[in-house]
């Protein structure tokens, strides 16, 4: 079975098109499936007016409504691509995540009283395409675990973002939830996360302008490194630092980061 990866695909269809799908049978991608540089120049912004002591800019209609229409259309031009001719598989990232529950989209709509497009619909209407969520999945004799995005203590820890007692409370509901599914996960092949393990392939550099303080550190998740070395899948699939890109070995396991867009076929 020739098996196509794809890394963080973030809307860059032009990117995407020119990855050949000639010959795959399946596609698995890394989540981060659509565009969101308008949200994430927000957040970043709001970052830089909490160190000065400013207020945090609140979105307007207008700008709700381009988020969403951002993220919604780049994603369905993603999955169409590959969903048109083979099976694929893709979890979420942390970009879009809320936008595909209807009811953040109707609170949105109530807020701002504009009508918004559903995500959710979109995805139902394709076939070829699974979205999932913290299950192993028996494909073709291939049994593969797909664990979602989530916010790992460590990273709360030590990047120390806003609210940091809200978001470590929340961070270690998340981290513990991982560690229980994961440890589901013993006998799997392959598995296709979004984030890389702590530590390997995973450090914050300034090629995507983050917060002065974030540059040099390894935002990685520990739980997902405790998993790799404890039950040494064959091989491990991620994105999220997309500066990280590239290949490592933990033990017997191959860690490929792929960045945004990037791709590794492999025949198994």
């Amino acid at each position: 079975m020739k098996i196509l990866f794809i890394g963080d695909p973030h809307g860059d269809i032009k990117k995407i098109k020119k990855i050949p799908t000639k010959g795959i049978d399946l596609v698995l991608i890394t989540g981060d499936l659509g565009k969101a540089d308008f949200a994430r120049q927000f957040c970043f912004e709001n970052i830089k007016r909490e160190k000065k002591g400013l207020p945090e800019l609140e979105y307007t209609k207008f700008e709700t409504k381009k988020v969403y229409q951002e993220i919604h259309n780049s994603t369905l031009d993603i999955l169409k691509h590959f969903s048109k001719n083979t099976l694929t598989y893709s979890i979420l990232g942390n970009v879009g995540t809320n936008m595909i529950k209807d009811s953040k989209v109707k609170k949105d709509e109530k807020e701002f009283k504009i009508k918004l497009p559903y995500l959710s619909k979109g995805i139902s209407k394709l076939n070829n395409f699974y979205l999932v969520k913290n299950v192993v999945r028996n494909i073709n004799d291939l049994r593969v675990g797909f664990l979602e995005y989530f916010e790992d203590a460590n990273w709360v820890q030590d990047f120390k973002p806003s609210d940091y007692g809200k978001r470590l409370k929340e961070a270690r509901k998340e981290t513990a939830k991982a560690k229980r599914i994961l440890n589901n996960f013993k006998d799997i092949n392959i598995l296709v996360c979004h984030q890389p393990p702590y530590g390997y392939l995973d450090k914050v550099s300034s090629r995507y302008n983050p917060p002065k303080n974030w540059i040099g550190k390894h935002a990685g998740s520990k739980v997902i490194l405790d998993y790799i070395k404890k039950y040494q899948p064959k091989y491990v699939f991620c994105g999220h630092i997309h500066e990280g890109e590239g290949k490592a070995k933990i033990g017997k396991t191959k860690v490929y980061n792929l960045g945004v867009a990037g791709h590794k076929i492999i025949n198994l």
